[in-house]
């Protein structure tokens, strides 16, 4: 890397991190904040406090994960070692939610890296994290405090997206990549933000007023969906006000639009329009019958099992809890990248997820029996995996079963 290249990576990558702390927080004076960053992304978690220390934070605290200590238990822990958490662990997260804490996590780890390990002993941690940290999740999900979820490069994570490049140069496209649909690239990427929230925040009124009964998903690939829509349900999208009344952006990037579907009311079929990375492994082709809004014929050209294990966690694991449209034309597609990693791949396409609802998604949804009455779901997992595709068409459902076309050819008309 030359140094003018070096020079202008520097410049970006700070860039960004100012974007996550400004916008994706919105952190203010005073404000504290909890950074979860594998070890590769040490020099931007760095960055990352030193703008939340500029923007006036009181405390910075920064958590590094390894997913390799995770390999190791898998392979090399006994039975007890995987199912041991201390309840410290939940405990820490649980005190600085009561404190404030605004939460930035950075992800990118290598999606292929738990492959070969068993996926019973990865469903039985997994769920136990899930049970352990549920407190956490609810009060994250419901926005009591502000939080957002960003990438970093990692050396791993790019050579499974690139995996025809040397390593240096893998890392670089995918940096650029980055750069380019967090509109880091930009030169003023907190200006290029709130010009494209205040789109997202159209899309989200009109489709609330619309308060369609049901959304009819179908695509060149096999989709064939219906998906009723939870009563007094909210479109979101893009930015959101936290219970603090602070204004963040939850997912950098993020072109979806999402709402709560009602979980005894979707039917058909949804054909996955892209591979989805889970629990360390790769889930591919997969295919899922709904009736009366449970998942009851499931099946994957690889990655099976863990499908299954995942639905399998829960009664409600086996609904849905999120319904999302993403325009073709999205940043992230224009990529043309498999990222394997969720937060991305979730807007390049138009998706649905298994499990919780969002209960900011339902009117008065703060409520657990106003949520579950109004046809919200509840699981331990919130797993979202893409159906969307060039060709995909939305129309929304009135209850007398009129049809107002949404989107034709991957792309909105309204």
């Amino acid at each position: 890397m030359t140094s003018s290249t070096e020079a202008a990576f520097q410049t970006q990558l700070a860039r960004y991190a100012e974007l996550l702390v400004r916008t994706g927080v919105n952190l203010p004076q005073g404000g504290r904040v909890q950074v979860n960053a594998p070890v590769e992304a040490a020099e931007l978690a760095r960055l990352v406090a030193r703008e939340a220390y500029r923007a006036g934070a009181s405390d910075v605290r920064v958590d590094y994960n390894d997913q390799h200590l995770a390999l190791a238990l898998y392979e090399a822990g006994s039975d007890a070692a995987v199912e041991y958490l201390p309840d410290w662990v939940s405990e820490e997260s649980q005190h600085m939610v009561a404190d404030g804490y605004a939460f930035i996590s950075i992800v990118g780890s290598d999606p292929s890296l738990l492959a070969g390990v068993n996926p019973q002993r990865v469903a039985r941690r997994s769920k136990l994290q899930a049970e352990a940290g549920r407190k956490v999740s609810e009060a994250i999900g419901s926005f009591q405090v502000n939080w957002t979820v960003a990438a970093m490069a990692t050396p791993a994570w790019a050579a499974r997206v690139y995996p025809d490049l040397p390593e240096a140069e893998a890392v670089a496209r995918l940096w650029a990549d980055i750069f380019k649909v967090t509109r880091a690239d930009t030169p003023d990427p907190v200006a290029a933000w709130d010009a494209h929230l205040a789109q997202l925040r159209r899309l989200t009124t009109l489709l609330t007023e619309k308060q369609y009964h049901a959304l009819h998903l179908h695509s060149e690939l096999g989709t064939d969906l219906t998906v009723g829509l939870a009563d007094n349900h909210i479109w979101q999208g893009g930015g959101e006000a936290a219970k603090n009344g602070i204004y963040g952006v939850p997912n950098l990037p993020t072109d979806e639009v999402f709402t709560a579907p009602h979980r005894e009311r979707v039917d058909g079929v949804a054909v996955a329009s892209k591979a989805l990375s889970a629990r360390g492994q790769l889930i591919e082709g997969i295919r899922v019958r709904f009736e009366n809004g449970r998942a009851v014929e499931v099946s994957a050209e690889r990655g099976e099992d863990t499908l299954k294990q995942l639905i399998g966690t829960d009664e409600g694991a086996a609904h849905l809890g999120e319904v999302a449209l993403v325009p073709a034309s999205a940043p992230v597609a224009q990529t043309g990248t498999l990222f394997l990693n969720t937060l991305f791949d979730e807007n390049a396409a138009s998706h649905i997820a298994l499990g919780r609802c969002y209960p900011t998604n339902v009117a008065g949804g703060e409520d657990e029996e106003a949520l579950r009455a109004a046809g919200g779901n509840d699981s331990l997992i919130h797993v979202d995996w893409m159906i969307g595709t060039p060709g995909t068409d939305v129309d929304g459902l009135t209850a007398d079963g009129t049809r107002e076309p949404l989107m034709r050819g991957g792309e909105w008309v309204i």
